[in-house]
């Protein structure tokens, strides 16, 4: 079991908390936040060890599961990974990509691991399809939230499409060509409302949509490939898988036949993969551990985390520019 402690004790950090307790794979030695009372509070109602300096705990662990404000991340991740530890980061890596870099580069020279929270790539509806994935070349994505001035403090990129972002380059294996963007303040002083549209070198095209002042919450990514079309909702972690094969000479009575202009007939089937429910969370952070144990690639490297952070960073300049 590896030795873990978690720095920040706010809404995120105290699921960490609970579920790091929880786990098989981690034994949690306690955590670290700036905010006294509300260590003191968090440590009462649960009776985790607090711990009154960073350096203390850090010294403890094995693996520093860093849930503080991302402004913070670059100095909890350097100090951890300059004593020799292994990091879990909140998404988004870091606040700048220099910064990320500069983490990348000490947690080689220092030999640690690294993962990034982007929790969506434990999803357990993205991960029934995620093999049937094969080479989109159409991604329309939708995230959209209610009104919570909890998340206003960072644009709509950083909070909410950043999940897609690191989706669609998960899946799609060319490098990012050309990027649009644009976007609206509606009630904050960062856009509320933000689109993307990312075109990659193999042709593949992503549009991607994210609010925080939408009616009702919406999370839905569609991905268009060769004689396929993969639906992921990943909020009522459902899927849709439509596949379109050349049809049989003799196709059933309730047989779905489609005709092409050249006169091409194929055959609709629909297949309904089985999504098995999970606790996301826990499932990241513990194939970290089985990443460090196994000294194995973590699911999502300290790279990808930093590249999503690029795209995004890109596509809030790109909407920055047109204010």
């Amino acid at each position: 079991m590896l030795k873990a402690g978690v720095l920040g004790a706010g809404h995120l950090g105290k699921i960490h908390l609970k579920l790091l307790q929880q786990s098989d794979q981690y034994e949690l030695v306690g955590f670290y936040d700036p905010d006294a009372d509300n260590a003191k509070k968090v440590s009462e109602e649960f009776g985790y060890t607090y711990f009154s300096s960073i350096d203390e705990l850090i010294d403890r662990v094995d693996m520093v599961d860093i849930v503080t404000p991302t402004l913070s991340h670059y100095d909890c991740a350097i100090k951890a990974v300059s004593k020799g530890k292994h990091i879990f980061l909140e998404k988004p890596i870091t606040k700048t990509v220099e910064e990320a870099r500069a983490i990348i580069e000490m947690a080689r020279e220092k030999g640690v691991m690294g993962q990034v929270g982007h929790v969506e790539r434990f999803n357990p509806a993205f991960m029934s399809v995620a093999e049937k994935l094969e080479n989109p070349m159409f991604i329309e994505t939708h995230r959209l939230a209610e009104f919570n001035p909890r998340g206003t403090d960072v644009p709509v990129v950083l909070d909410l499409m950043i999940h897609d972002i690191d989706i669609i380059l998960s899946v799609v294996k060319s490098k990012v060509r050309h990027i649009v963007a644009s976007g609206v303040d509606v009630i904050s002083n960062s856009p509320d409302i933000a689109n993307a549209r990312i075109e990659f070198e193999n042709g593949c095209v992503a549009n991607l949509t994210a609010s925080r002042i939408s009616l009702k919450n919406m999370r839905k990514s569609r991905f268009f490939q060769r004689d396929a079309y993969i639906s992921v909702d990943f909020l009522e972690k459902k899927v849709e898988v439509v596949k379109m094969k050349n049809a049989p000479e003799n196709p059933g009575e309730y047989a779905l036949v489609l005709q092409n202009a050249e006169g091409e007939k194929k055959q609709i089937y629909f297949e309904n993969p089985k999504v098995t429910q999970n606790n996301a969370i826990l499932d990241e952070l513990e194939a970290f551990a089985k990443a460090i144990n196994n000294n194995t690639t973590p699911p999502v490297t300290l790279e990808q985390g930093t590249e999503a952070l690029r795209v995004a960073m890109e596509i809030v300049r790109l909407v920055e520019q047109k204010h």
